[in-house]
This record gives structure tokens, C-alpha cells and sequence, in this order.
């Protein structure tokens, strides 16, 4: 018995020993070896830099309204009884023609009232004047031989003593001829006189309507003379100056137009940091309240180019390749657009990529696959 265990324990031992080797030999055979790691090389587009001189176009934006425009307000009351043309929007004005009439009838006959108890208080006083004021007598009755009462009152004949003006006074000439002019002023608001060539672009009221003091009427504009205002950062305020062309493009770019700087506001906006700036436009083409984009030339930025903003890595740096390798350069944004920034700090003749690059990162591997020009405005 003790043989046959011997014999057993060691048939055991080696079966342990082979399943070991065994199961190291399993483990040996799926272990995969790694394949050889190959490098990609991808293909990039460049450009060569070639400084020069950049100019720093400001763009700004707004809706243009009419240089000359009036808002009608009535300071009387009573009937709108008369317009020289159609009074609706859109119709056109000639200057002088008559935008509104109310009917005044009424307060016209008060008027006519007082200049005549100017006539006969004058009148009254004209014997006196004959005996203590020989003198002045006869440019009064001058004065009284022009006097029209259906005209504008004239203006008194001056006093050449204190006397005589004393004895005017005291007989109320003076009191009654400025109480005249005051009803002429008020009458004079019941007609509404196109001031320049114009057109209608506002009409509240029509013919026959009852018009209250305070009541707006209309709007009058001068189609032939636009402004546009736009704001400005404050930093380009001291490289804009009154009587600078500008040049103008309607929203869908297919129209321009020429403007020129005529104001330029001396308060900066505190929150934004921004002037504005008035620029003046003429063209039959143009309407009120048309959009229309300005390009301010601010300034010329010397030994720089400008790159599409997609380029710009972290805001201050740029790739360039290297003996076929990319690294990450420091550069100077001195302006930015809504597409393309204008930077300073490379030297010419440095191959800076020209199109983006997915994944790029400082030191990888490119081929030059060609040229390319960062901006259509860069081809030369």
C-alpha cells in the first residue's frame, strides 16, 4: 500500500507540473504583439507672410433718417379747411406751398379789430402831436397814410425825444401796437408753410376735421439729404474728423453710396465706451428709415496682415510649419473684425497656415500640400 501511494502523489505532482506549463503555454499564445506604431503625416495649406501696410476699417450700421424733418403740431384750434395738395402720405411739397390751413375766420376779424383801434387811437393823437410836437408830426402821419389794415401792422416811427416817447406811451400806442403783433404771431399758426421742398410721411387728419392745440398733425421731411448715426469705439475717436468720406452699402451689399462725417459727439457713452458719429448722405435712391452699413477708415496699421479669425489660437497665437512641423507662434491682434483679425509680430517670408487644421497641435507632422492665400484681398 505505501508503494502505491508513493506512486499516486507522484503521478499528481507531474499531472499539477503539466497543467501549469500548460496553462502558461494557452496564455503565451494569446498575448497579441503590438503592430509598429506609424506616424500620419497630414497635408496643410499655407501662405507666406508679406507685411505691409493694413487698414483699420471700422464697420458700423444703422437706419438713416431725413436731415430736415419737422413734426406738425397744432397751437390753435378750429377746422382744417384747406391743403395746396392732397394732405396723405407720400405727397410732395413744393417750399412755400401751404401744408395745413385751419379756418381762422373767426380770430382773423379780432385781429382786424385790434389793428383798427391801433389806427383811430393813432388818429386821436395826431392834433396833438401837430401842436406840441411839430416835429414828429409828420412822420406819424406817414405812418398812418402806409397803414393797411389788411397787411402786417408796420413797425412805430421811432421817437427822437424822451418826450415824445413819454406822450406816446402815455396814450397806449405802444401797449396796443405790441397787443396787434401778438395776435398776428397767433394768427399766423393757423397756416402750417412747407419751409423747403419736401414730403409728407406722416398725415393724422384729413379736411374737415376738428384739430385741438397740442395735436400732432404730420410729418414733413427733406427727401434729398439723409443722416446716418452710428456708434464708434472711443480708441479710433481721435482718427475721425469732420468732412472724412465714407463710404456706405446698403443690407444685401449691392448698392453704395458715399457719405461724409458732419457731426461727431463729444460725450462718450459711459457704458459702452462708444462715440457717435453723424454722417451725412445724398442720393435720390435712398428712404427714410433705409439700413445701410458705414466702413470707417480709422487708421492704417503699419508691418501687419490680416488672417480669418478661425486661425487665431487662444486669442494671441498662430500655427506655422517649420521644417514640416507645426508650432505655435506668439503673435500681436491689434484689430478685430467679425471674420478677420489684423496681427503683427511675424516676420516675412514665415509660412503660417492658410486653412485650419483638425486636431492640429505644436510640433505635429505636416506635408505642404500648396499655396493658398489667407484673404481674397491678399492676392497680389
Amino acid at each position: 500500500m505505501d508503494k502505491r501511494k508513493i506512486i499516486l502523489s507522484a503521478l499528481g505532482i507531474v499531472l499539477i507540473i503539466v497543467a501549469i506549463f500548460g496553462a502558461k503555454l494557452i496564455i503565451d499564445s494569446n498575448v497579441k504583439e503590438k503592430p509598429p506604431v506609424t506616424k500620419t503625416v497630414k497635408s496643410v495649406f499655407i501662405d507666406t507672410v508679406r507685411n505691409r501696410t493694413v487698414p483699420i476699417v471700422v464697420p458700423a450700421n444703422g437706419n438713416i433718417t431725413a436731415l430736415h424733418r419737422m413734426e406738425l403740431y397744432s397751437e390753435v384750434q378750429g377746422i382744417f379747411r384747406y391743403s395746396s395738395k392732397d394732405f396723405r402720405p407720400g405727397q410732395e411739397y413744393r417750399k412755400g406751398q401751404v401744408l395745413l390751413s385751419i379756418d381762422s375766420e373767426e380770430y382773423r376779424a379780432s385781429v382786424q379789430a385790434a389793428k383798427s383801434d391801433l389806427y383811430n387811437n393813432i388818429t386821436s393823437l395826431m392834433p396833438d402831436l401837430r401842436l406840441d410836437y411839430p416835429d414828429a408830426f409828420q412822420k406819424w402821419e406817414k405812418y398812418l397814410n402806409n397803414f393797411d389794415i389788411s397787411k402786417p401792422v408796420p413797425a412805430l416811427p421811432e421817437t427822437d425825444t424822451e418826450q415824445e416817447q413819454y406822450f406816446i406811451t402815455g396814450r397806449g400806442i405802444i401797449s396796443a401796437y405790441y397787443n396787434v403783433k401778438n395776435l398776428e404771431e397767433r394768427l399766423s399758426k393757423y397756416s402750417i408753410i412747407a419751409p423747403y421742398d419736401g414730403i409728407l410721411t406722416e398725415a393724422l387728419v384729413n379736411r374737415g376735421t376738428l384739430i385741438r392745440p397740442g395735436q400732432k398733425l404730420g410729418e414733413y421731411i427733406d427727401p434729398s439729404v439723409y443722416e446716418l448715426e452710428v456708434s464708434i469705439a472711443k480708441k479710433f475717436s481721435d482718427v475721425l474728423e469732420i468732412g472724412k468720406k465714407v463710404e456706405l452699402a446698403n443690407l444685401e451689399g449691392t448698392e453704395t453710396y458715399e457719405g461724409t462725417v458732419s457731426r461727431i459727439n463729444g460725450k462718450v457713452n459711459p457704458e459702452t465706451q462708444s462715440i457717435r458719429v453723424f454722417i451725412r448722405v445724398e442720393n435720390p435712391e435712398l428712404s427714410e428709415g433705409m439700413y445701410l452699413e458705414a466702413k470707417l477708415d480709422a487708421k492704417d496699421e503699419e508691418n501687419a496682415i490680416e488672417i480669418p479669425r478661425e486661425l487665431l489660437v487662444e486669442r494671441s497665437r498662430v500655427f506655422v510649419v517649420q521644417d514640416s512641423t507645426l508650432n505655435l507662434v506668439d503673435v500681436n491682434p491689434v484689430y478685430f473684425t467679425n471674420n478677420t483679425v489684423v496681427i503683427k509680430g511675424l516676420e516675412d517670408g514665415t509660412r503660417i497656415l492658410s486653412a485650419n487644421v483638425p486636431g492640429a497641435y505644436s510640433g505635429m507632422l505636416v506635408k505642404v500640400e500648396g499655396q493658398k492665400d489667407l484673404l481674397k484681398k491678399e492676392q497680389s
